[in-house]
């Protein structure tokens, strides 16, 4: 016999409705805190990301306007100048070709690493704290994102532990190539849109692949068919995502491009029933979010390769950006365990990208074999081998020494495109690729109940430690004159105007670009630091050509001499000021051999006038 005690035929609604309002009326705080709770651990992951993305940058955090990346400062300098630029669109202001940097001629965005989304996306950052303070929250978000946004791909599409998911996480964004490409790279470091590609592609799949649907009242089973809704909203969402990447930078995206199409071949040819079943939904998906993607991109790109100023080819050479094969078992200077002695196995600081080391190769190689014959463990060991070879370049360097032994790599140079991307790069698709390995291991290893259930996650962790990244090295710049951060300027040139500082910008020396960046290039400069088609033929190459009148005073500025002035070189000098379309010239005390400047250009434009910390020439 029960003991409860009876209830009025109207309780039950009451209490009913009660449980509801505390369910779905709780207050919004509670909400929150049930959601916070629920997600607790993703939560700490992210935290644990941002910290160690924090740590590695901190050296900028003091003062991001007074210290600089001391190992590529001249990169970081030309994306400051992009984020300035790029933040004018909040203002108005904004063209895919920008008269403020190589003037009159210009600069095209699209043809250049510009982060065009990243920098209208800070804009309100950049305009109201200074571009070098947005730059310093890129290069740790880029970082943090990535890892992030690859530990939830892990964990959510392949249903793996969460510490085997963070683990996988963490080498994507925080692997050698990455940190080292932190050096200023921000469009090769913002990745965290590719593992949202990625699970679009892989929810695009899905959906194509029909499955058999329910009997019907007769019995009979209907012929299957693909999710068509799914497949769809995959494909729309697939076109947003890889325009938006486009934006930010289009190396990672062929980078993804090819890595998954290597590894839907390899899919395929291990699984012939899904790639019978699931290729004409899945072709016509990818058809559809090209189409929707070309509608947005469609302009973008014609105007990066045929616009005014744009190029159509890359201009750096395959056979000096190209990995050491010496260069994957040995360990990144800016790892742990690394040391400077290996930095002669690459091209500079940015270029760590095959940095992976002996233990973590034969670990990965490990790891593939004991997890055993899965169709994405043989996609991942194809796509990471033909990735790797593709590195190698035109020709296979060791040691230093090239072999006069042909790499995979010059089976497609010179193809459209294909040139735009360094061959070193390739192996940057090398961190996904292992980790996903590493990530399958020991997540098995985690669900067994064997001896294997802590030996593969102390084997792994022992991988991972020699290359745990160390902090970038900083180092302090010289303060923007006050003639720019004090708004003197205005002055002398009109908001859009042309300024000619002394000497002028170079892509060696593009230093004079951070007085645009301080004011939000609210004015312009002649040449500078940029891509765009000065090359032999009109090809692609780095600056432009020296205006006479700019070689001169770059001769001053190098040697000290002071050239003889006469009515020739003044003549030259007005032509030259007209041809940038110039208000007027400044020259700074902290400039190269100043005296010499300054007489040499009081010959040229006659005397100066001294305004704040500079010498000026209204022309």
């Amino acid at each position: 016999m029960s003991s409860a005690a009876p209830t009025a035929p109207d309780a039950a609604p009451e209490q009913a409705f009660r449980l509801a309002g505390r369910v779905k009326g709780r207050p919004r705080a509670t909400r929150l805190l049930a959601a916070v709770s629920r997600h607790r651990p993703d939560l700490l992951v992210a935290l644990i990301c941002v910290v160690l993305a924090g740590w590695l940058t901190h050296g900028l955090w003091p003062d991001p306007t007074g210290r600089v990346l001391a190992l590529n400062p001249e990169d970081q300098t030309l994306y400051e100048w992009f984020l300035a630029v790029d933040a004018r669109a909040l203002l108005g202001d904004f063209n895919l070709l920008t008269e403020r940097l190589n003037a009159p001629d210009g600069v095209n965005l699209m043809a250049n690493t510009s982060v065009i989304a990243l920098g209208i996306v800070f804009a309100p950052v950049t305009l109201l704290l200074g571009a070098p303070v947005t730059f310093a929250l890129l290069a740790a978000a880029n970082l943090a994102g990535t890892a992030l946004a690859w530990y939830l791909l892990f964990h959510r599409t392949l249903r793996t532990r969460r510490i085997a998911a963070a683990l996988g996480g963490g080498l994507c964004g925080f692997g050698p190539g990455m940190v080292s490409q932190t050096n200023s790279h921000l469009h090769m470091t913002a990745q965290w849109l590719v593992p949202v590609i990625v699970w679009l592609v892989v929810r695009l799949l899905r959906a194509a692949d029909p499955e058999p649907a329910a009997p019907d009242v007769t019995g009979r089973t209907q012929p299957a068919v693909p999710d068509r809704r799914r497949m769809f909203t995959s494909a729309a969402g697939l076109a947003a995502a890889i325009s938006a990447q486009v934006f930010i930078g289009e190396e990672v995206l062929f980078l993804a491009a090819v890595t998954l199409l290597v590894m839907a071949i390899s899919y395929a040819v291990v699984d012939r029933d899904l790639a019978r079943r699931a290729l004409p939904g899945f072709a016509g998906g990818l058809a559809i979010a090209a189409g929707l993607a070309l509608l947005v991109l469609g302009y973008p790109l014609w105007f990066q390769f045929a616009g005014p100023q744009g190029v159509a080819d890359g201009m750096f050479t395959p056979a000096y950006f190209s990995a050491d094969l010496s260069s994957w078992w040995a360990v990144s200077p800016l790892s742990v365990a690394g040391s400077d002695e290996s930095a002669r196995l690459t091209t500079g600081p940015a270029e760590y990208n095959t940095f992976l080391g002996w233990p973590l190769l034969l670990v990965a190689v490990g790891c593939a074999i004991w997890v055993g014959r899965r169709r994405l463990v043989f996609a991942c060991v194809v796509a990471g081998l033909v990735m790797g070879a593709l590195s190698l370049g035109p020709e296979v360097v060791l040691g230093g020494t090239r072999t006069a032994l042909p790499g995979p790599y010059a089976l497609i140079g010179g193809l459209p495109v294909v040139d735009g991307a360094l061959p070193m790069r390739f192996a940057l698709a090398l961190l996904p690729i292992v980790a996903t390995l590493l990530v399958l291991a020991v997540d098995r290893a985690l669900r067994s109940t064997g001896r294997a259930r802590r030996l593969v996650p102390l084997a792994v962790g022992a991988a991972l430690l020699p290359i745990f990244p160390t902090p970038l090295p900083t180092a302090e710049r010289p303060a923007v004159p006050e003639f720019i951060s004090g708004g003197h300027w205005r002055q002398c040139v009109r908001p859009g105007g042309v300024l000619v500082p002394v000497p002028l910008p170079t892509p060696k020396e593009p230093w004079p670009m951070r007085w645009p960046t301080a004011a939000n290039a609210a004015f312009g400069l002649p040449e500078g630091f940029f891509i765009g088609p000065y090359g032999r033929g009109g090809t692609a190459a780095m600056g432009t050509f020296k205006q006479p009148t700019s070689a001169l005073l770059a001769d001053v500025a190098r040697r000290g001499d002071q050239p003889a002035i006469g009515d020739e070189q003044r003549r030259q000098a007005a032509r030259d000021a007209d041809f940038w379309g110039a208000s007027c010239v400044a020259l700074t005390d902290d400039a190269p051999h100043a005296d010499s400047l300054r007489a040499t250009l009081e010959q040229l434009y006659g005397p100066a006038t001294r305004l704040s910390d500079a010498w000026i020439w209204r022309v």
